[in-house]
């Protein structure tokens, strides 16, 4: 879960950010300002964990797919959180377009390889998978 929430709401930040460069109502910026810090906060939270597996887990630190997936969710969540940091400082709407809008839509391509990367840790690789082994 600790994954999932943080992605939803990177996922749903380009919503947030449609609805308010459609219609422009300030509620749309505001909301997409929350969504852009629970995703980026969450984000850093979930991949402590991710960092304690890769580091601690002999098997998964030799997989190249672990550190290429560890590699695309940092530069996705670093795009999070310059998303999230250009709202902070600046008027409800001021920066949704072009470039909040831009690092949603960039930050939701990273979100969607290092989703692939991850599933096929725990499909192809079993990681995080009791085996029965």
């Amino acid at each position: 879960m600790m994954v999932h929430f943080p992605v939803a709401a990177l996922i749903g930040l380009i919503g947030t950010d449609a609805a308010y460069v459609h219609g422009g109502d300030p509620f749309w910026a505001r909301a997409g300002l929350w969504l852009a810090g629970v995703g980026a906060l969450g984000g850093w939270v979930a991949s402590l964990v991710g960092v304690v597996d890769l580091l601690s887990v002999a098997r998964v630190r030799r997989m190249i797919s672990a550190w290429t997936h560890a590699l695309i969710a940092v530069m996705m969540l670093s795009l999070a959180t310059l998303n999230w940091a250009l709202r902070l400082g600046a008027q409800p709407g001021e920066l949704v377009w072009p470039w909040g809008m831009g690092l949603s839509l960039l930050t939701a391509g990273f979100i969607a390889l290092a989703a692939w990367l991850g599933g096929q840790l725990v499909y192809e690789h079993t990681v995080g998978v009791n085996t029965g082994d």
